[in-house]
């Protein structure tokens, strides 16, 4: 039983997201092999791979230009093995907030749908499964631009605004589940 996770980051949360993955997937006896896509190995023996997943973040509403094309060259083994995705934003942070407006989420929402949309299209991909996770605000990993640029948009959706800490969304038993009910079921077929 052999998997793969391919994963794009800017902060490092989809790093950590894409490390949850695979430590998950080891802890039921699956060996596991983890790919940041912009440091890939010259050849990738997919034959090994019995379920495969795909994690990128999203940045000024688009996921990471070294995954599109990650996905673009790759696209033949991804849809053979019927990989998953699973898009990082901050939008989906709105869409899960029970106690934001919904108005908010359902905008929200539609932005995440679009974003993986335009994932979709612009990479020609059709994943097997596909999963919005809310990732993180890394306010002591930025830089001062960013941080307050971070800010600003944190302050508009009504986000957290103290840059002395970093703030953490994601739903980690979520993505447990999604492991237990996408991927690890995957495995069992090699």
């Amino acid at each position: 039983m052999n998997a793969a996770v391919f994963f794009a980051t800017r902060g490092g949360h989809t790093c950590r997201v894409a490390e949850h993955i695979a430590d998950d997937l080891r802890d039921r006896g699956v060996a596991v092999d983890v790919f940041d896509v912009r440091d890939l190995p010259l050849a990738i023996d997919w034959d090994k791979y019995g379920a495969v997943c795909v994690a990128a973040s999203v940045h000024a509403g688009r996921h990471e230009r070294e995954m599109v094309r990650f996905v673009i060259e790759h696209r033949t083994q991804l849809e053979f093995h019927q990989a998953a995705f699973l898009s990082v934003s901050l939008s989906e942070v709105t869409v899960e907030d029970p106690l934001a407006p919904a108005d908010r989420r359902n905008q929200a929402r539609l932005d995440v749908l679009r974003m993986i949309d335009d994932f979709i299209a612009a990479t020609g991909w059709r994943p097997a499964t596909v999963m919005p996770v809310a990732g993180a605000l890394l306010y002591r990993r930025y830089n001062f631009i960013i941080r307050f640029i971070m800010k600003r948009i944190a302050r508009k959706a009504g986000g957290p605004t103290d840059t002395s800490r970093n703030y953490e969304f994601t739903d980690w038993p979520a993505i447990d589940r999604f492991v237990d009910e996408t991927l690890r079921p995957a495995c069992a077929h090699t």
